[in-house]
């Protein structure tokens, strides 16, 4: 890796962080193609996402934990829900063509974009004040 790639990596992964909690979005609809953008393939960005969020996993449960907040079965029974999860997921995205799953992200981000906006106008105040 270059130099420059290293640098468009932290600037691009900076921004997405940035932009991700801002607009509680999770980061991963904005990394994913951040990293296809730094020359990975759809398959290999997904999959650098999904291990990019155990650290933030780990933190945040472990914070929880600090405040009362942590219930251990119900992580124990997400967590293994998860990794079946992904695991059907994986089994699932080797098996398309890289167009395909492309285009499968490409709604996945619609659809977020459409939920994001609909929040947004649901919440707008209805009397706006008046100066």
């Amino acid at each position: 890796m270059s130099t420059t790639t290293i640098i468009v990596a932290v600037a691009l992964g900076l921004s997405a962080g940035v932009l991700a909690g801002l607009f509680g979005v999770g980061g991963g609809i904005l990394f994913v193609p951040a990293l296809v953008a730094l020359g990975l393939g759809q398959l290999e960005a997904q999959a650098t996402s999904l291990l990019a969020i155990l650290p933030t996993v780990a933190a945040g449960a472990w914070n929880q934990r600090r405040y009362g907040n942590f219930r251990p079965r119900l992580a124990l029974a997400l967590g293994l829900a998860s990794v079946a999860g992904v695991g059907l997921g994986a089994l699932i995205a080797i098996s398309l063509p890289e167009p395909v799953l492309r285009r499968l992200f490409a709604v996945l981000v619609l659809a977020v974009a459409a939920r994001l906006a609909l929040v947004t106008y649901r919440n707008r105040p209805r009397y706006p004040e008046t100066p």
